[in-house]
């Protein structure tokens, strides 16, 4: 590791204690706060993955990362420091993992930073080999099995079409009901509200409500093929 990353990452560790001592004595806060900071320096290092950050990808992380005016200086800070290197994105993974107040394998708050990577990946047009690489690492620290990871690739590539039933997690072998409680499932779960509620900071509302939007449209798409049939 050069010496220019080593003083990134030192300088990224400082700011988070830092953050810790700020609100020493506010549990909610400080854990909010260094979410915010795991996902913009894992954000960053995702943007590096395939070795240039472009301009397409720091725009798209400001699709996805919607924060204050006033703290745009931190955060570009923030990420300028972690993109330097694609190196400790394990760590930061590991702490936003950590931090889902749900505790369990495949958070659904989790689901949503890695749709806001992939919103990243697929910036300059397309997702390449180490990019994938990096996101089924992220994948695999969430605790996500294949079948989540297969989902999630679905809303964002897709060569010959968005296929729906992945989309959900059906089989074409369900039937209607099956499927429409499954679906119920996921919108109870995945809810943009819902998720504000588990920890999500609001400035991945965007992203919540883009999934929301998917799942919506999948479940549509099956039920006029299968009205139709």
């Amino acid at each position: 590791m050069s010496a220019v990353t080593d003083a990134a990452t030192n300088t990224l560790s400082c700011i988070v204690e830092a953050i810790r001592t700020i609100f020493e004595g506010d549990p909610e806060t400080r854990r909010k706060v260094a979410f915010s900071v795991a996902v913009i320096a894992l954000s960053a290092k995702m943007a590096k993955a395939d070795g240039i950050v472009t301009e397409t990808e720091i725009k798209a992380f400001q699709q996805v990362f919607d924060y204050p005016e006033e703290e745009a200086k931190n955060v570009a800070r923030l990420y300028n420091l972690a993109k330097q290197d694609v190196a400790g994105y394990e760590a930061y993974a590991e702490k936003l993992s950590g931090l889902c107040s749900s505790r369990k394998a495949g958070c659904p708050v989790l689901e949503n930073v890695l749709d806001g990577l992939f919103h990243i990946a697929k910036a300059d047009g397309a997702v390449h080999e180490k990019e994938m690489s990096f996101l089924q690492d992220v994948a695999q620290i969430f605790q996500m099995s294949e079948e989540q990871f297969e989902r999630i690739i679905a809303r964002h590539v897709h060569v010959e079409g968005r296929d729906p039933y992945i989309v959900l997690g059906v089989s074409r072998k369900d039937d209607f009901l099956t499927i429409r409680k499954h679906y119920r499932s996921l919108v109870n779960e995945h809810h943009p509200d819902r998720l504000i509620a588990r920890g999500l900071p609001a400035s991945f509302h965007a992203i919540a409500n883009d999934r929301m939007a998917k799942l919506n449209a999948a479940y549509a798409a099956i039920e006029r093929e299968l009205r139709a049939a």
